[in-house]
């Protein structure tokens, strides 16, 4: 029986996974991801360990599985350089969350025209996307910007590296999802926009070839002396959309990982946000294009990390429920802007911030108010994208691994007034690229995929009504004096 193989390259693992013809997961395996912090603002991370968590996670599935099509998803805006022809890196991989290309984004402020930019991109000027980052790289590294324009450096997001080592330099390509993350594409006509290179100073020859999300791509070698054929590419995110089986308009899934992603299904019509979204591409199938509204946010996982090794108030991740059970005062709020505050407010210098501490103040209280925050940063991203897609939410589908987290996820169902339903298959992200890839293989009906998702928990708001609405309030009135201190 013939399987597909999901890869999901994330920014602290590698999962791959195995599906059968009916889009059902039969095996799964994880390699941790290394990352390093170098000075402050600065996130990186070694090509060559993104190279080798690959390889080490799907090897233990390919003794055991025939495979015949395979599906890619990567990180979305981290993106890296090499040497065309030794195939060596030129820079670290620059990791999403890196804040270097702050300076550029300053810089062209003055000159750009946002809502060109956002026309044409369905971004904003920010230093969250490729561009910027790679601006500054290159403006630091004269040797680096002589070397690019001999035509012999290539850049690409992680799945252009790793693609491009996995067929040994013959593929250097990219999906239109991803390419709309850069800053550098045209998500209307779909082409990389030669008025936005020249805007980054950003040379054509660098670049990969955009190709179809699904859609046969090459071979790669996986060094098992047998190739293996790539039907599917996606951002991670666009492809936790597809596995949460978000096929039509206004459905709508939130990834709980490093951040909390919440992406919404716009149809084949780009939808510009007046919220503080973002507009992009879900993915590029069967001749047609889907887009999606996306808000972000930076800190999640990543902000219940900092409670265990940074300030040792949680023994392991798992134990902030059992904790935030203990906590007495409701009334301390914490912002976990740990990387600035991305959509709906784009405030890149902002930061963490607690309000209402004293001296009865416990760490019970602070994991809760922790919880609680990222919990309010979903609120804020589903009201925009409410009132961007004119769609009322009903419920909101979860995945990742906080969404295993009782107390978060009835948070978030008390805050948003909506169910809150977290899928039993938690590996949406590597299971959604496979899917698509079989899609491609043998046109898998999405109707099917749809009829087969299945919720592990279902959580319902049982809050009252007043109760909520002081909460909010209060969180508003904690993030509006965020925005102030750091604006």
């Amino acid at each position: 029986m013939p399987f597909a193989l999901g890869i999901d390259q994330g920014t602290t693992q590698t999962t791959a996974v195995i599906v059968d013809g009916q889009g059902r997961t039969v095996a799964r395996h994880s390699i941790q991801l290394p990352i390093r912090f170098p000075q402050p603002g600065w996130v990186e991370q070694d090509p060559w360990d993104i190279l080798a968590t690959v390889r080490r996670a799907v090897a233990p599935l390919l003794e055991h599985y025939q495979i015949d099509a395979i599906g890619f998803d990567n990180q979305g805006e981290t993106f890296l350089l090499w040497d065309s022809t030794t195939g060596q890196p030129l820079t670290p991989a620059i990791v999403w969350q890196d804040q270097r290309g702050l300076a550029v984004c300053e810089q062209l402020a003055s000159v750009v025209d946002a809502d060109w930019l956002r026309q044409k991109t369905g971004l904003m000027l920010d230093s969250y996307f490729s561009a910027p980052k790679l601006r500054f790289i290159l403006d630091h590294d004269p040797g680096l910007r002589k070397q690019v324009a001999t035509g012999d450096v290539r850049f690409g997001t992680v799945e252009s590296w790793v693609l491009w080592q996995l067929s040994h330099g013959q593929l250097h390509v990219t999906d239109p999802s991803t390419a709309s993350r850069t800053l550098l594409f045209d998500i209307n006509r779909l082409v990389w926009d030669e008025a936005l290179l020249a805007l980054f100073d950003i040379p054509r020859s660098l670049l990969p070839q955009v190709v179809p999300s699904a859609g046969y791509v090459g071979e790669l070698d996986f060094g098992t002396g047998k190739r293996y054929p790539l039907y599917a590419l996606l951002v991670d995110q666009q492809a936790a959309l597809f596995g949460q089986s978000c096929f039509a308009p206004g459905t709508m899934k939130c990834t709980f990982g490093t951040g909390t992603f919440l992406l919404m299904n716009t149809g084949q019509q780009p939808r510009l946000s007046n919220h503080g979204l973002l507009t992009t591409v879900a993915w590029q199938m069967d001749g047609y294009t889907t887009y999606a509204l996306d808000g972000g946010d930076f800190a999640a996982g990543a902000a219940v990390q900092w409670l265990v090794e940074n300030v040792a108030m949680l023994r392991d991740a798992t134990a902030s429920a059992e904790m935030a059970q203990q906590a007495q005062d409701e009334t301390l709020v914490f912002v976990p802007a740990l990387a600035g505050l991305a959509a709906p407010h784009w405030q890149s210098q902002a930061r963490g911030t607690l309000f209402g501490l004293s001296r009865a103040t416990t760490q019970a209280d602070i994991v809760r108010a922790t919880l609680n925050g990222i919990a309010c940063r979903v609120v804020d991203i589903a009201q925009a994208l409410e009132q961007d897609a004119g769609y009322a939410l009903k419920e909101l589908k979860v995945d990742g691994g906080p969404s295993a987290n009782p107390y978060l996820m009835q948070y978030l169902a008390d805050m948003l007034d909506i169910e809150v339903k977290v899928a039993a298959e938690q590996e949406a992200t590597a299971v959604g690229v496979a899917n698509l890839a079989i899609h491609a293989v043998r046109g898998i009906d999405l109707n099917e995929l749809s009829a087969q998702w299945q919720a592990q928990a279902v959580y319902r708001p049982q809050m009252a009504p007043a109760v909520r609405r002081a909460r909010l309030d209060r969180w508003q009135r904690a993030l509006a004096g965020v925005k102030q201190f750091y604006g």
